[in-house]
């Protein structure tokens, strides 16, 4: 008869997306990600088969927190400008580095790694940052200054905003001058005006 598990999974995914947020996918060693998940090797594999499992795990997690956050923030009807909306998260998002958080975006940094060689992690990028893409739409589609435009053009800027978005945070993660970020974050506010 197989024991059952001594852990909770999600406690556990939400270790490793710390482990893989910090150090990266490729950077993640087994050694790490069991210090830091608190688990054994037999554990760990019998939870979550391999590395690349447990990462995309984790990049559904990071999706359910992280850009479920960010697509409420560019939907919430209680901002009445969708501009608005875009500014807050690009400021919140400089907000998180000026306070000592330069990890950038989990997305991000796989959209810079293992997407570029694995289709199923590139999969899971492309949904969660075309999911942030298309709040941006949304957003551009109650802004005074955007909501003429065609629903072309909307999706054309969206996808304008979601590079400025990815390069900003991967930026962070370089650790790119403070000034540098504060003007891509003022850059897409003159962009929205």
């Amino acid at each position: 008869m197989a024991r059952p598990r001594s852990f909770d999974t999600n406690v556990a995914i939400e270790k490793a997306m710390q482990v893989f947020w910090t150090l990266g996918y490729e950077g993640a060693s087994l050694p790490d990600l069991l210090e830091g998940m608190g688990l054994t090797r037999g554990s760990l594999y019998k939870a979550f088969t391999d590395k690349k499992t447990l990462f995309l795990k984790v990049l559904d997690h990071y999706e359910t927190q992280a850009v479920k956050a960010g697509v409420a923030l560019l939907t919430d009807p209680e901002i009445p400008n969708g501009a608005d909306r875009i500014r807050m998260l690009f400021t919140s998002s400089y907000q998180a580095v000026t306070d000592g958080d330069q990890r950038g975006c989990l997305l991000c940094t796989a959209a810079a790694g293992p997407s570029a060689y694995d289709p199923e992690i590139a999969a899971a990028v492309e949904n969660g940052l075309g999911q942030l893409r298309d709040g941006m739409a949304e957003a551009l589609a109650e802004s005074p200054n955007h909501e003429t435009l065609d629903r072309d053009a909307r999706r054309g800027l969206a996808d304008m905003l979601l590079a400025q978005y990815v390069g900003l945070r991967t930026m962070a993660r370089a650790r790119v001058s403070d000034d540098t970020l504060k003007n891509a974050v003022r850059s897409v506010g003159v962009m929205l005006t």
